[in-house]
């Protein structure tokens, strides 16, 4: 008797387990995303979240801000750990303060690119910088690019052409032409801090980085430079409004504010080495 009661109890709590489990049941799918959404690395998500976000032309169509928020959002929260960076400490740093180092002497010490991924759609990188490094005034044609420093500081200074474009022939010797410009940024960045932005008309679209301490940013820069479809790097020299500014109209602001570009040939002093991404791989 008692092992019949014990047969139809068992029995009970087998149907009673399978009942509990399939109100808990998770299809597989699902529950492979969970864990991946979960145990991904930072990088990981990132790279997902500009594989959805952007098209070998730039931005996806959809005109909503929503994706570029979740962007800004999940890159403020990068540290150098997220990357496989360590961060440098001033003291271990070779250079002399921001402007210790005479030109030979501060550009002896290259920045360092590393390659994260690149694709038709997007670019993930990083720039290592010892201190007073500088990557000189350049431009992203039609590019939308986010740049996060992971650690130390970094002097931003960054333009927008003015609109119409006024465009002067300028009497400096290999400098045919000049075009008006409008500061959009001139400020130090320290991490941690937000990301930036700009876009290929604003923002900033034209910027120079100098490395006030050793420091490294994280750049998305989306769609990639590229040559043949006309998304070619140009670097520029900028000189004071009043160097050219007779008989320019400024609508708005002052003369301060506004500054004049002239395009040069690569500068033959900007020394930069590629390195080894370590950190977290990427699945693509």
């Amino acid at each position: 008797m008692f092992s019949e009661i014990q047969k139809v109890t068992d029995k009970a709590m087998v149907f009673l387990q399978n009942k509990a489990l399939s109100a808990l049941y998770i299809p597989k799918q699902k529950l492979h995303m969970a864990m991946n959404n979960t145990t991904a690395p930072k990088v990981q998500l990132l790279y997902d979240l500009c594989k959805t976000t952007f098209t070998p032309s730039g931005l996806s169509s959809s005109p909503s801000p929503q994706p570029i928020h979740k962007l800004c959002s999940l890159l403020d929260t990068f540290g150098p750990a997220d990357v496989g960076l360590k961060e440098e400490s001033p003291d271990d740093d070779r250079g002399h303060g921001f402007f210790g180092l005479n030109r030979v002497t501060r550009w002896a010490q290259p920045i360092t690119y590393l390659d994260i991924h690149e694709c038709d759609s997007f670019t993930m990188c990083i720039f290592c910088f010892p201190t007073s490094l500088v990557i000189p005034l350049h431009d992203h044609p039609g590019m939308t690019v986010f740049s996060k420093v992971l650690y130390g500081s970094m002097h931003v200074k960054a333009y927008d052409w003015v609109e119409p474009s006024c465009i002067k022939e300028s009497q400096e010797s290999g400098c045919p032409q000049v075009r008006l410009a409008r500061l959009a940024a001139d400020k130090v960045l320290t991490a941690p801090c937000g990301t930036s932005i700009l876009y290929p008309k604003t923002g900033g679209n034209l910027h120079c980085f100098t490395a006030v301490t050793p420091c490294a940013v994280l750049d998305v820069l989306a769609p990639p430079y590229r040559e043949d479809l006309g998304r070619k790097c140009t670097y520029y020299v900028d000189y004071p409004y009043s160097a050219f500014g007779n008989g320019a109209q400024i609508s708005n602001g002052k003369e301060e504010e506004y500054a004049w570009l002239a395009e040069i040939e690569t500068p033959d002093d900007l020394f930069m080495r590629s390195g080894v991404y370590v950190g977290p791989s990427i699945r693509v």
